[in-house]
């Protein structure tokens, strides 16, 4: 349905992949800001049904990518499939496709109600507090009022009420409490195992990724160096990180 598979990266190989479908590809992608590259031939996949996590400091080129995946920036070279498909339509397109996207800014309207944030989504407000309880004694409050931890509870629950058919994560835990962060991945693990979401999340800190991904690859210096699955736990990725800085 997609064509050949892309071309596995530089270092760890890439375990082998679900049998699922495919929702959303990167084959040889470069993308940027103007004329300059911050990513260059990043290759990837996300399956239906598989949290895949995408990891590397800070200046890897791994919100760039999320960017050009989601259509928020134009492609150089290479393509996106989204849906089997090679597509360049913008983001609000992709969306109505089934695509959902919660980016590393907090994305709520902080003068509106918990309530009337959730209802600006396309999903059911029960099933937002059906992931996250903790919001329904916070739906009067304006959410500007709300922890860090509770805002992101009401961004993560928003897009998962509208049941995408895949979600890009993009930073999630930052600045989060340890036990916040655990109830945010446990949500993703929920949408994935149950309604067969695919889930792309970006993470700096990958330890905190890995109790719920699959698989995951490494980005550094603006490529993706390496791949694996979480089967062959934390150590093999940290090999893979070191042999990209040449340590």
């Amino acid at each position: 349905m997609t064509g050949q598979p892309a071309a596995a990266p530089q270092g760890a190989v890439t375990q082998s992949e679900p049998a699922g479908e495919v929702l959303l590809e990167a084959v040889g992608l470069t993308a940027g800001y103007g004329d300059l590259a911050a990513v260059r031939d990043a290759s990837l996949r996300l399956h239906r049904g598989e949290i895949v996590a995408v990891v590397g400091p800070n200046g890897a080129g791994k919100t760039t990518t999320m960017h050009a995946l989601v259509g928020e920036l134009p492609v150089m070279s290479g393509e996106v499939r989204w849906l089997g498909r090679r597509v360049s339509s913008p983001l609000h397109r992709r969306v109505r496709e089934g695509l959902g996207y919660v980016p590393e800014v907090r994305s709520i309207i902080m003068s509106m109600s918990c309530r009337d944030n959730l209802r600006l989504g396309r999903g059911d407000i029960g099933h937002a507090l059906g992931l996250f309880p903790e919001l329904e004694r916070l739906l009067s409050r304006r959410a500007g009022l709300l922890s860090g931890g509770e805002q992101q509870m009401l961004i993560l629950g928003r897009a998962l009420a509208a049941r995408p058919a895949a979600l890009i994560v993009d930073e999630l835990s930052l600045g989060l409490a340890p036990v916040v962060v655990g109830r945010l991945m446990e949500a993703l693990r929920v949408a994935a195992k149950q309604d067969g979401c695919g889930v792309l999340l970006v993470e700096q800190q990958a330890r905190r990724v890995f109790a719920v991904a699959d698989r995951w690859y490494l980005f550094r210096n603006g490529r993706n160096v390496a791949s694996g699955d979480t089967k062959s736990g934390h150590q093999a990725m940290e090999q893979a990180y070191l042999a990209s800085t040449g340590s």
